[in-house]
């Protein structure tokens, strides 16, 4: 009985060992192993320096950063989908390892002494660790440094695509697997549901938009009001960005800008209601008058609207003579 407790206590330590994950000899096939499972691979000081380690025939992502929210760092935060992302991605779609390429995360809280040692005051940053051998190697081995707090990129959050794009840049050549975002379901409902809310809604509201829409007067309204807004001078208005009013020079205030090629905003607005209420008089003369029965309210409509054309056009043709002495047509009383 002694003899075989014995035994097994010998056996234990030759059992765990024969369980133990073989290791294969190779730094990058064994890293790439475990990011199959989890890319990027989460690191700390002793796995950086690992990972990182020369000599090295395989290239190292390394996006250092500071997730907890105590460090404050937003775009830590906003970066991070963005880098497992790419990662993933990456990782996905060359799982035989081709490219040569690994992605790790250091956060602060599991790697204070890397920080130190780099002497970072910053995250995040990337930094991109070239082969120290084989096919595309650089002898000194420095990595390549992707700084968020340098430049135009500390003001909009980098995506995928980009570190993709400055990543592939740097590495020998290779496959360089594509960024695949992974389906967008919440968007796909949110979407579906809004335009089926709209459908329901048009289907319920459509009979009563349908008088709406086939109204005479309505779209006679909007394109008379459309009209007067273009042929007044709006447009020029928006795109010139001309001043409201100004100065006549002598403390007073000038309304029409000289020139036809000039206006100012008040100027607009003072030849589109002479437009309107010319426009309003013309439709009266030729659809309300001819309705009217009384004779004598007919005569005198006639006068009154024709009253107001001639008040109006002559008001708007020296309006003209303003912005140009040597226009040649008159009206009384102006």
């Amino acid at each position: 009985m002694k003899l075989l407790q014995a035994l097994t206590l010998c056996l234990l330590p030759i059992a765990a060992y024969a369980a133990k994950k073989p290791s294969t000899g190779d730094a990058f096939q064994d890293f790439h192993a475990r990011s199959l499972s989890s890319s990027p691979l989460k690191l700390d000081d002793i796995a950086y320096d690992e990972l990182t380690a020369s000599p090295r025939d395989y290239s190292v992502a390394v996006l250092l950063t500071a997730l907890e929210a105590r460090f404050g760092c937003q775009l830590c935060r906003e970066f991070q989908p963005e880098w497992d992302t790419l990662a993933r991605s990456w990782t996905k779609g060359d799982k035989r390892g081709e490219s040569r390429l690994l992605f790790g995360t250091l956060d602060f809280t599991d790697g204070r002494g890397t920080f130190q040692k780099l002497m970072l005051q910053t995250a995040p940053v990337i930094l991109l660790f070239p082969p120290t051998t084989g096919p595309g190697a650089k002898l000194d081995g420095q990595p390549i440094r992707f700084d968020f707090a340098v430049g135009p990129s500390i003001h909009s959050r980098q995506s995928a695509e980009q570190i993709h794009s400055w990543v592939s840049r740097h590495l020998p050549d290779g496959p360089r697997p594509p960024v695949v975002r992974p389906v967008n379901y919440i968007r796909i409902i949110s979407v579906t549901t809004a335009v089926l809310g709209m459908i329901s809604v048009c289907s319920v509201a459509w009979p009563y938009l349908v008088p709406v829409l086939q109204n005479r007067n309505l779209w006679a309204a909007g394109s008379l009001i459309a009209i007067l807004l273009f042929t007044s001078g709006q447009m020029f208005n928006h795109i010139r960005q001309v001043p409201y009013i100004a100065g006549d020079g002598k403390g007073g205030i000038s309304y029409f800008a000289g020139g036809f090629s000039n206006q100012f905003g008040m100027e607009t607005q003072i030849l589109a209601a002479i437009y309107g209420i010319l426009s309003f008089a013309t439709i009266a003369l030729a659809l309300k008058v001819p309705r009217m029965t009384d004779p004598k309210k007919q005569q005198v409509a006639v006068f009154v609207y024709g009253a107001i054309m001639l008040v109006m056009y002559s008001f708007l043709m020296s309006i003209f003579r303003m912005k140009n002495g040597g226009y040649p047509f008159w009206l009384p009383p102006f």
